[in-house]
């Protein structure tokens, strides 16, 4: 047998994609890579080959000992190449993903309802029930309306007061949540006055977050003391936040030239989270205090969901933004590297001190070696302040009583066709209507939600404890220093549109995100937020 590697350029590209090519006999298997030219461009990711039908291995730059806990994540979720090809990675794949999950696209009718069908092909256990469909509200109380109405029946993030009235009702099951998640009031250091580091730090002390969480929140929160939840490892390394001291606040911000405070604005959107119920009443409790302790004069502003989160993450917001995260997968990188990472522009200009030391330490395997790293990462973003952290807030899901297995995961919305249900229709309400549902360039959570039931990745996370589970792939392995992991595939998986899954499409899906050259390169802002910040980098952008 002969071996050919076939050179391909895209249009206008700064870099390279490869196609490894086994010629032999007919109907061989040709194998697809996806390469950056070299490591220079300052990622993770080196190359990606189909080794054979049903394996492939992922070349690092550097080490990444977290590989297998991001590749678990539905961003990095499995499509056709075929359908990556025809809608060009844009169009069409935005509303009608193709997957190998459980549940098949049926209908999204936009602003009622998506609708999907079982998938009686799938590779795994099938759902006892026929059809799965996701309605939305942004009222926590029209939810809880609606499930103990019976037109629903799982409900998430539960209204605060709502708490024991579900508990004490046996019509309910409450599941409390054990996402780690965080509430953060941002400041984009791009604009004036947050690019004056004492007026951040005036803002930083001037915040009264028990109070919040004491008026605000379920019994369960916590004022943070760090960015990331304790409850990660390594997460709580380092000196712990600003203590709440109005008259040192007020003197700071005098000292930085604004005695009387000034004028600006909080942006919100107006989406019920875990880690902010009701954030039209919190806003306003953010305006009260800025107005109140520092003088400042802050108009409150609710912007639509996805223009807030494009404009907040691209850094064009030139006032106080609320915005939080909800963990993805269970490993500190997912909320530092994310949010402080060299590509991400949302604070305005970026700070070597956060991101030289969290890339450091993104390569360490040993917890006991990686501690020191995050202590001092911690320490720069307290000592930087590129936003405040409020609230590790506690949420709550709930259904009704008679569905069996009935979860909500730490990491991810519930795997649906394992819960048991009594009727042929299961209906769950979640806070908002999907961005789009191609989950390869979407950070939204409900876009998350309702994409990971289509599309599967290599692993996934449990249901109780959130631990690294297979999924398309039977398992992935490392070498010794974690720069080269190998994943072996599932045989006999087919996708929704009745195509058999190969280790190409594997390439495929994770080139139209990685690759920046790549001609499917385009989803739905065309950022690939997680591909990039999670990597530390698109390969082979220009």
């Amino acid at each position: 047998m002969t071996t050919l590697k076939r050179m391909t350029t895209a249009a206008g590209a700064a870099g390279v994609l490869a196609a490894l090519c086994l010629a032999g006999p007919a109907g061989a298997f040709e194998g697809d890579s996806v390469a950056a030219a070299n490591c220079d461009y300052g990622g993770k990711i080196k190359s990606i080959e189909a080794v054979d039908e049903l394996t492939v291995k992922f070349t690092m730059c550097k080490p990444d000992p977290a590989f297998m806990a991001k590749a678990a994540f539905t961003p990095f979720g499995i499509q056709p190449k075929e359908h990556l090809d025809a809608t060009g990675g844009g169009g069409e794949i935005l509303e009608r993903p193709i997957g190998t999950s459980p549940w098949k696209l049926e209908k999204w009718s936009r602003g009622d309802s998506i609708i999907m069908r079982r998938f009686d092909d799938y590779w795994g256990d099938k759902p006892n029930y026929g059809t799965l469909v996701f309605r939305w509200s942004d009222s926590g109380a029209g939810r809880l309306v609606e499930l103990r109405a019976g037109t629903v029946d799982q409900i998430t993030n539960l209204s605060p007061d709502d708490f024991e009235s579900v508990q004490n009702d046996d019509s309910l099951t409450f599941i409390p949540v054990a996402n780690p998640n965080i509430l953060y009031l941002a400041m984009t250091n791009t604009f004036e006055p947050f690019d004056n580091l004492e007026v951040r730090k005036a803002v930083a002390m001037g915040i009264d977050r028990q109070r919040i969480v004491d008026n605000f929140f379920p019994a369960g929160s916590e004022v943070a003391s760090h960015f990331t939840p304790c409850s990660i490892t390594n997460a709580c390394e380092g000196e712990a936040w600003y203590d709440f001291d109005p008259e040192a606040a007020r003197a700071m911000l005098a000292d930085a030239g604004f005695p009387d405070g000034f004028k600006t604005k909080i942006f919100f959107r107006d989406v019920f989270r875990g880690y902010l119920p009701e954030p039209s009443i919190v806003a306003v409790e953010f305006q009260t205090q800025l107005r109140d302790n520092l003088g400042i004069d802050a108009e409150v502003v609710v912007m639509e969901s996805g223009e807030f989160i494009d404009e907040s993450t691209n850094g064009r917001l030139d006032g106080f933004y609320l915005l939080g995260w909800g963990a993805d997968y269970p490993h500190v990188t997912n909320f530092l590297d994310f949010h402080f990472s060299a590509q991400n522009p949302q604070y305005g200009d970026v700070y070597p001190e956060i991101y030289e030391v969290l890339e450091e330490a993104s390569t360490v395997a040993n917890v006991e070696k990686a501690k020191p790293m995050y202590a001092k990462a911690n320490n720069a973003i307290k000592t930087l302040i590129p936003m405040v952290p409020i609230v590790h807030g506690a949420s709550a899901s709930a259904t009704l009583v008679d569905v069996d297995n009935a979860h909500f995961r730490p990491f991810g919305a519930p795997l649906f066709h394992r819960m048991k249900h009594p009727r042929d229709i299961f209906v769950f309400m979640q806070n908002a209507e999907p961005i789009s549902l191609y989950c390869a360039d979407e950070t939204d959570g409900e876009a998350l939600s309702v994409g990971q039931q289509i599309v599967e990745p290599l692993l996934g996370y449990a249901i109780d404890s959130g631990a690294i589970e297979p999924r398309l792939a039977t398992g992935c392995g490392a070498n010794d220093d974690s720069t080269v992991w190998t994943c072996k595939l599932r045989a006999g998986v087919k996708f929704h549109d009745g195509s058999s899954f190969d280790a190409n499409d594997v390439v495929a899906s994770w080139a139209a995100g990685i690759d920046a050259a790549n001609a499917n390169h385009k989803g739905n802002t065309g950022a690939f937020e997680y591909y990039s910040y999670l990597w530390d980098g698109l390969m082979n952008a220009k």
